[in-house]
């Protein structure tokens, strides 16, 4: 049967120590038109008689793979698509992410850093898994005047002043601002490079009130709070270490490093000699340490900081993407 090839924009890479390119052809019979000569556009009514053919661009001497199945068709486009979410920018994205990293820097110092990271979790913080509603959207503009959000006009505020000059080179979404300029915070504090993939979507309302777990939760509240958000009990004792910049009392405002959990095991807020010493830390903090499951992740933490960054790293992108509604192909 003779057939026609049309190289369909289904091209991604796969990131790593040396980069690998996959290429997906669509073949049809010649006597089938995939694009109209006039306008371009596909006119393609059925997958029945296409099949897609799938190589590495990378060695000339690769086995092509094909696929014929119009359900494994589906499932595999539907794969591509959901893969460049998971991928790191290339090409223009990358441009743009370096460029909003860039702007961020500008104007984020490490005495802010814990705000604009803040804005992260209050965004992403309203996801609940059994509605899908709330996540990372951006709505977070809609929501400074509640009271679990005190403090992040100030932050956001901030993160504007690089967003406009973003935007004059190419429109972004709050959302995908919020997320990067998390990660940065992190950085710029001494916490780990934490990459974060590009092409969320804006909400244009409020998400539902009383979605943030609030700060006086036990810590069986607290892990049924973060599990209706998909998050697991280490997940939640990795993220909460987020508190080791700011004004929480966990040693150097400015530094992001494990002093969080090792200033937990020492609970300074039970001294009766110091009212500074009783400041600090949330009740949600204090809770970590009184749960057997809690505690085993907060002294694995405050011995080994590589694995708490780690660890801290891939919650940190679980959080940005929660909810996330995505820019299609």
């Amino acid at each position: 049967m003779t057939t026609t090839t049309t190289t369909a924009s289904l091209f991604f890479r796969c990131h790593s120590s040396s980069s690998l390119n996959f290429k997906c052809e669509l073949e049809s019979p010649a006597k089938t038109c995939l694009f109209s000569p006039a306008t371009r556009k596909h006119v393609v009514r059925s997958l029945k008689a296409c099949r897609i053919r799938c190589s590495s661009s990378n060695d000339s001497g690769s086995r092509h793979v094909f696929v014929s199945s119009r359900r494994n068709m589906v499932v595999m486009l539907s794969t591509v698509q959901l893969l460049s979410h998971l991928l790191p920018p290339s090409g223009k994205a990358a441009d743009m992410y370096q460029l909003m990293k860039d702007e961020i820097r500008r104007v984020v110092t490490k005495g802010k850093a814990a705000g604009v990271l803040r804005l992260v979790f209050h965004d992403a913080g309203t996801f609940e898994l059994d509605d899908n509603t709330g996540g990372i959207n951006g709505s977070i503009v809609y929501e400074l005047e509640r009271p679990e959000n005190s403090g992040l006009k100030r932050s956001l505020k901030v993160l504007e002043k690089a967003k406009i000059k973003v935007d004059e080179i190419q429109p972004v979404t709050w959302a995908d601002m919020i997320a990067v300029a998390g990660s940065e915070a992190v950085s710029m504090c001494g916490g780990p490079t934490i990459p974060v993939v590009l092409g969320r979507l804006d909400s244009m309302q409020p998400d539902p009130e009383d979605k943030l777990p609030p700060e006086s939760l036990n810590a069986s509240d607290l892990k049924e709070c973060f599990q209706r958000k998909g998050f697991s009990t280490q997940e939640l004792v990795a993220l909460s270490g987020a508190h080791t910049i700011g004004s929480k009392g966990f040693g150097d405002p400015f530094t992001f490093d494990n002093a969080y959990y090792r200033i937990l095991l020492e609970k300074p807020w039970r001294s009766p000699t110091s009212k500074m010493t009783s400041m600090v830390g949330l009740p949600s903090d204090h809770a970590l340490v009184d749960d057997d499951e809690c505690l085993r992740w907060v002294k694995q933490y405050a011995e080994d900081q590589d694995k708490f960054f780690k660890d801290f790293s891939n919650a940190y992108v679980k959080l940005a993407n929660s909810g996330a509604k995505w820019k299609t192909l």
